[in-house]
């Protein structure tokens, strides 16, 4: 690696530590073994380089990539740490439920029902929401 990949890296590795914080190392961690080209270059590229660029703040670039990941309707794991991304960028629950609804009218019910379902799952592990009890 040279010197401007070894920065480019660092400077990656910081803004995925400050997003994602131990949800993201975990992701790298796992492809480390098998797939460490790939880990390097997403560390590299969307943190690097993306995240890192000015013009929007971590707030926002969360909340696309909550809106795109949810788009896509099959992302769910990776929607999963980009919620909680969102929240430790500052997002409220209200602003992620926000953007999943709007998704509903481009995306569909389905791509949004699956998001709404991650964000639960989420907000729960969090102890934002409680799960309701059922009445019999």
């Amino acid at each position: 690696m040279t010197s401007n990949d070894t920065e480019r890296f660092q400077r990656g590795l910081k803004k995925l530590k400050e997003i994602d914080g131990q949800a993201g190392e975990n992701v790298i961690q796992s492809l480390k073994h098998f797939a460490p080209g790939l880990a390097r270059y997403t560390i590299e590229y969307p943190f690097g380089d993306v995240y890192s660029r000015p013009g929007l703040d971590l707030k926002f670039r969360e909340i696309a990539t909550v809106a795109a990941l949810t788009a896509m309707g099959h992302a769910a794991p990776q929607l999963k740490v980009h919620i909680n991304a969102a929240l430790n960028v500052g997002c409220s629950v209200t602003e992620i439920m926000e953007v999943i609804i709007q998704m509903s009218v481009y995306a569909g019910f389905p791509a949004a029902l699956n998001g709404a379902f991650t964000a639960e799952e989420v907000f729960l592990e969090r102890g934002l929401i409680e799960k309701p009890t059922s009445k019999s």
